[in-house]
């Protein structure tokens, strides 16, 4: 990307974030530009985080999955 790009991009992102009236998006940004840079995400996590993530895991190694069309099916047929 060519710096006149990243400045085109900036811009952009500033247009866009001046316009939002999300405040569940704004909360995200916000986190986002808070969050620690440094380190390995996984050490800011909680311990039921971590279960929950390896629960998932472990569940895509058993083959207890869905494609996203078949939970959208399922959903609508709900």
């Amino acid at each position: 990307m060519s710096i006149a790009e990243i400045e085109q991009t900036k811009s952009n992102l500033i247009a866009w974030i001046e316009q939002l009236s999300d405040t569940n998006m704004l909360f995200i940004l916000e986190s986002l530009k808070n969050s620690k840079t440094s380190g390995d995400w996984w050490d800011d996590l909680s311990e039921a985080q971590k279960a929950h993530i390896n629960e998932g895991i472990a569940d895509v190694r058993a083959g207890r999955v869905v494609t996203s069309e078949e939970f959208w099916d399922k959903l609508k047929n709900a």
